[in-house]
């Protein structure tokens, strides 16, 4: 049986792949690997959120039912944002967390994500316990041994006032767009940018149950381009369907991606002093022109592999307090346990407002490289890093690029396929390397 749990969770189309009933068993075993008091007298505590995504409803429903009757107190958040989870199930003392949501994923699709007390993602250990639980026996809490479920009314408001505390500085004088994606963040990054004394134009901020991720947010930027210069705002913010990840857009609609982003944050934590260790950690997909600018800079960077879980398991295993990756997820440890779109545009207003100078002047700090990418499909990716010939034809290249550019061949997690990666000075010298690799790697792996 293939491994329910991907890299954030389980996720799959709702009521084919991802059903109520494997939603209710999930939560039963959680409870059972999560929730376990050494006081039996002592019910345990849950917080469930949820986005915006109309099978959200059942699908919460079904996790309630497994929660509660498995013993354990559920308190009900609503729509919130993944991040917003993860705060209040360490300020309200929660024993787990249970996130509803498929992230940037359309709209048919859903999954669930578990957090441990503190609010923190679990290890692979734990997605393990709870797969080996599915179906066990177990006796089951009767009478008034059996979990309460309650409605947390004032989550949204307790999540926004966190986000704003987090700031040394109002956001007076700024004008920005921030595109919710129909999802969990369309009610509270509106009202915390405001609160935090930003103008606020919010758009895709409507949802229906249905529209979520639907030509809007992190995903489709091309809308939020368009608003920022039509309401000549200093900058824009596009989050996704759970709020996890941010882009972001200068004021003459210029994308600034995460690479970016985290060069920002990076240089205004060491120029603070609170860079820990001066060290950024980033992953392997990184661009080129961020590393040589954060080097430029006095900054190290920690390189892990590609996927938000790696980049916090390296942040708590070093003790670093900024990592991210070039999708946008961002990950301010010091007021976070996960990556939070919102907080991540709290705060680049507010180094904004700090300099006095434009999200454009700010993101110059690095000059991205040109960077091409080929998937090469219907090979076998399991042999891509032992084939001596792929091997030569790859040294030859690096050879030829030298410091000038970089090379990175990666095999697909989740498909038949291998990922080609090109840096080079210029878009056409990438693109032929990619391609003379690409054609290698369809040779030398065919199946």
């Amino acid at each position: 049986m293939a491994r329910l749990f991907g890299t954030d969770g389980v996720r799959g189309l709702a009521n084919d792949q991802l059903t109520a009933q494997l939603a209710l068993d999930l939560s039963v075993s959680a409870a059972k690997v999560l929730g376990e008091r050494s006081a039996s007298d002592v019910r345990p505590v849950a917080v469930v959120g949820r986005d915006t995504r109309v099978s959200g409803q059942f699908l919460e429903a079904a996790v309630v039912a497994g929660l509660a009757s498995s013993g354990v107190d559920v308190l009900l958040l609503g729509e919130l944002p993944t991040p917003g989870v993860a705060h209040l199930t360490r300020t309200l003392g929660a024993d787990l967390g249970v996130m509803l949501s498929a992230s940037h994923n359309a709209m048919p699709d859903n999954g669930i994500k578990f957090l441990l007390a503190g609010g923190i993602k679990l290890e692979d250990s734990h997605e393990d316990a709870i797969e080996a639980d599915l179906g066990e026996e177990r006796e089951w809490p009767i009478g008034a041994a059996v979990g309460r479920v309650k409605t947390h009314l004032t989550a949204v408001d307790e999540y926004a006032a966190h986000l704003v505390s987090t700031l040394s500085r109002p956001l007076a004088g700024v004008k920005v767009v921030v595109d919710c994606a129909e999802g969990a963040a369309s009610v509270v990054a509106p009202q915390a940018l405001r609160d935090a004394g930003a103008d606020v134009v919010a758009i895709h901020a409507s949802p229906d149950g249905t529209n979520i991720n639907d030509n809007c947010g992190s995903t489709h930027i091309e809308n939020l381009r368009s608003a920022v210069v039509a309401n000549g705002a200093d900058a824009g913010f596009a989050l996704d369907g759970d709020a996890d990840r941010c882009l972001a857009v200068d004021h003459e609609g210029n994308v600034v991606d995460g690479d970016q982003i985290l060069a920002i944050l990076a240089l205004a934590l060491k120029e603070q002093g609170r860079l820990a260790h001066d060290t950024v950690v980033a992953t392997v997909m990184s661009n080129l022109g961020f590393v040589q600018a954060m080097e430029a800079n006095g900054v190290t960077v920690h390189q892990t592999k590609v996927g938000d879980r790696y980049v916090l398991e390296a942040m708590k295993k070093h003790g670093f307090n900024l990592g991210g990756e070039q999708s946008g997820h961002v990950i301010l440890s010091d007021h976070a346990t996960t990556g939070d779109g919102t907080l991540t545009a709290l705060h680049l207003v507010e180094r904004m407002v700090e300099t006095g100078r434009s999200l454009q002047e700010l993101a110059a700090v690095m000059t991205q490289l040109p960077q091409v990418l080929v998937n090469v499909k219907g090979v076998d990716k399991a042999r891509a890093d032992t084939d001596p010939t792929l091997a030569a034809a790859v040294m030859a290249e690096e050879a030829a690029l030298g410091s000038r550019g970089r090379i990175l061949l990666r095999p697909s997690g989740t498909e038949p396929l291998v990922r080609v990666m090109v840096e080079a000075p210029t878009d056409l010298e990438a693109s032929d390397v990619a391609d003379r690799l690409a054609k290698v790697v369809a040779e030398q792996l065919a199946l």
